[in-house]
């Protein structure tokens, strides 16, 4: 019997998803589709590179996603172009650099050029998206996603707040959870989640990604999003994962000879960026942090399996990313949160396993630099989607297969500002050395990555700055704030968080 041109879905009881046409029919669409793979994007919040324990991380334990690793790349020079939400997402949707995109601070334009999971919806995919949204504007719409079940955490009235009232009435919704427990959902206060585990954010993301598992047809092609709230703030564990971790030796935060301690406040600024952590409210903080990303590393296990399984009885191949927006500074040289050049908050994780039917090198460690803006070229190429023209990102599939470098000599990040004038920043990495410009006041900073892999010994006043700099210098030289006149950096040029006309340079690495 023929399938109908149009299919329509019903997954986990939660709406109508209507599929695309998909050719002359369904029937041989799908056909075409059976060796596509399956692509699961695992997608904690604020996730710090380091924190995995493949990594020899002193106290994070992450053995599911060590697994992923050794399934397939390691990229461990991954950077966040602009190490915020909101641009950094934008620049994992579209695959454009915010020297392209306009989009160098916490702001995005409405995205109109194709996104990853619409390039993926048209070929004949099913789209989805569970848990914290992309934290586009209205005008983006579902940047391709047909079918979003949202858990933000920090939202009330989303499908997951709904649900925590509805089963859990005694709690209030998320929102009274946050204020009960005294937290924050941007700063470091750290305490147990108060109900049962089955109702965390967490686990009913997963528990969410599940249903659509075992829901979407296995002869339809999935690109399944699970994108976590955490280990952003609130720091709110479940009770065995806080508690272990108390009573753990935590790593100490990296201490810059270049920073000013003194003037460093232990109670932090008004704005939550620079605060002295230490004591107990270091302990605390980082048992909250690191037990969230436990848990989700607990969480994702069965969901992994069951996504494999799903892809086994199609007889498709399968593809498992796991990276984040951006990291968590965690108190590292005085600083919470993000929107700075520094390892804690720009390098993220980032690994891409795939069945062994796609040839990836298994286990293999990348040191080139990589970025969001690759995924979507990437992706798609494993999809055998054409890549839309104009994009920035890479396509690391012949990385992936031990058959190529990524072919990016250096990579570009930046960051308007945020908190304040002084936090704004252009910087350049090449994976070995990491070069930084501030723009208010010229400020320069040099680290050896692989020396100083905390970067607590600043290398700027060396002859090893100045190649650096002239990189930077024709960077920025077409760019509108006229941070550079082809000749020297500029300082003390405007730098708003969208830039009034993108405009590239004809240096891209």
């Amino acid at each position: 019997m023929k399938t109908p041109r149009r299919d329509f879905l019903k997954l986990a009881g939660l709406g109508v998803l209507t599929f695309p046409r998909l050719g002359k029919s369904a029937g041989s669409a799908f056909q075409s589709l059976e060796k596509v793979p399956d692509i699961l994007l695992l997608m904690p919040d604020q996730m710090r590179g380091d924190c995995l324990s493949i990594l020899q991380h002193p106290v994070v334990r992450t053995p599911q996603m060590d697994a992923l690793a050794q399934q397939g790349v390691l990229f461990r020079r991954a950077y966040s172009t602009v190490p915020s939400c909101i641009p950094a997402r934008f620049a994992l949707l579209t695959g454009l650099a915010p020297q392209t995109s306009g989009s160098v601070g916490f702001a995005a334009p409405p995205i109109t050029t194709p996104t990853l999971p619409g390039a993926l919806a048209a070929a004949g995919y099913a789209t989805v998206l569970v848990g914290r949204n992309m934290h586009q504007g209205p005008k983006s719409g579902t940047c391709g996603y047909q079918k979003q079940i949202l858990g933000s955490t920090y939202l009330s009235g989303d499908d997951y707040d709904e649900a925590l009232k509805k089963a859990v009435p005694e709690s209030g919704g998320i929102r009274h959870v946050i204020g009960a427990q005294k937290l924050n959902c941007n700063l470091w206060p750290a305490a147990p989640w108060p109900h049962a585990d089955s109702w965390h954010p967490t686990a009913w993301i997963v528990q969410q990604s599940q249903q659509i598992v075992e829901s979407t047809p296995a002869q339809q092609p999935l690109f399944l999003t699970t994108s976590f709230y955490a280990p952003h703030p609130p720091l709110f564990p479940p009770q065995k994962f806080f508690d272990a971790l108390l009573k753990a030796k935590l790593p100490p935060i990296a201490r810059g000879d270049w920073v000013n301690w003194p003037a460093i406040k232990p109670e932090g600024d008004k704005g939550g960026h620079r605060v002295l952590l230490e004591g107990e409210t270091l302990q605390r903080a980082q048992a909250g942090y690191f037990g969230l990303i436990e848990h989700i590393d607990e969480q994702i296990g069965p969901l992994v399996a069951a996504f494999k399984a799903r892809s086994a009885k199609a007889g498709r191949p399968w593809v498992i990313v796991l990276t984040t927006d951006h990291g968590e500074l965690l108190g590292d040289h005085g600083y919470f949160r993000k929107c700075e050049p520094y390892e804690g908050a720009a390098n993220i994780p980032f690994i891409i396993a795939g069945s062994p039917a796609l040839g990836f090198k298994a286990g293999a460690r990348n040191q080139q630099p990589v970025c969001l803006e690759d995924l979507l070229p990437t992706l798609l190429t494993l999809a055998r989607v054409a890549v839309p023209q104009g994009v920035d990102g890479l396509d690391l599939a012949p990385v992936l297969r031990g058959a190529g470098a990524v072919g990016r000599e250096w990579l570009h990040f930046e960051h308007a500002p945020c908190y304040g004038p002084a936090q704004a920043f252009h910087a350049l990495t090449d994976g070995h050395f990491k070069y930084i410009w501030r723009p208010l006041d010229g400020t320069e900073q040099l680290f050896d990555l692989e020396k100083d892999p905390h970067e607590e010994h600043d290398l700027s006043k060396q002859p090893a700055v100045e190649p650096w700099r002239q990189r930077l210098v024709q960077r920025l030289a077409q760019r509108p704030e006229g941070f550079s006149d082809g000749q020297k950096l500029i300082a003390g040029r405007p730098y708003p968080a969208l830039m009034k006309k993108a405009n590239p340079t004809q240096v891209k690495p």
